[in-house]
């Protein structure tokens, strides 16, 4: 036990070279059902270039509307080409730290390669249905553009809440737009957080038709059982 606690703690405390999973496998993808809507093909790590996400005020917006502060630990769930982790690094300080995580391998090494100088950044290979993070280790999570992407939204989020202290963050950044145009409607982004027991705390309007949905993540007692989970099918859309 001393010994997982000390790999643990050296994981957490800087960048991962060798990206890897930071906790156990949570509960297989199998066990939950699929989503009643259209999954996006994952196409490139990054929407937007960093420079007109910057002059939007993407980041800022976003930092503000979580409440991010220095100290805090965050989690990127796909980190992509790293926007959100090399600006979120500086914010949390030295005493915080940034768990950048993705499922793509190209997408990995190439964080590793950016983040190598950041020593409140560590990597963290996920699965698509599991980000793999530490329990009761996050405050916030940003989950940025890929809401539309995840295969199995169910077991991702149920597989998140375990992560989360308590009182923590989860925002969901995403299009006002249907799955197939690489957005997720706010109707059918709630009804499926409210499957899984998470519960909306906050919701701002962005720039170029985005949104920032913020959620609390249920208490232990209050997570549904993989087999209670039950698809969103009066909000889900065809298209």
């Amino acid at each position: 036990m001393i010994r997982r606690m000390l790999l643990l703690s050296a994981l957490l405390t800087g960048p991962a070279l060798a990206a890897g999973p930071l906790a156990p496998a949570g509960a297989p993808a199998s066990a939950f059902p699929k989503p009643d809507r259209p999954v996006a093909e994952i196409v490139a790590p990054q929407w937007s270039s960093e420079a007109e996400r910057d002059k939007a005020g993407e980041f800022d917006a976003v930092a503000r509307g979580m409440g991010i502060a220095t100290g805090e630990t965050v989690a990127d769930i796909g980190a992509g080409s790293g926007y959100y982790v090399v600006r979120l690094s500086p914010l949390v300080g030295p005493g915080g730290k940034v768990l950048a995580e993705d499922v793509t391998p190209a997408y990995l090494a190439s964080l590793e390669r950016r983040v190598k100088a950041l020593d409140n950044v560590t990597i963290v290979h996920g699965e698509a249905h599991d980000p793999r993070l530490p329990p009761a280790s996050v405050d916030a999570a940003i989950l940025v553009h890929m809401y539309h992407e995840i295969a199995q939204p169910f077991g991702l989020l149920h597989n998140l809440a375990p992560a989360m202290r308590p009182g923590g963050r989860v925002g969901i950044v995403d299009a006002d737009d249907i799955p197939s145009r690489h957005g997720t409607p706010p109707t059918l982004l709630r009804c499926e957080l409210a499957a899984v027991g998470f519960r909306e705390i906050g919701f701002q309007t962005l720039s170029g038709g985005a949104y920032l949905a913020i959620f609390a993540a249920p208490a232990p007692d209050e997570r549904p059982r993989p087999e209670s989970i039950r698809p969103c099918r009066d909000a889900a859309t065809p298209l």
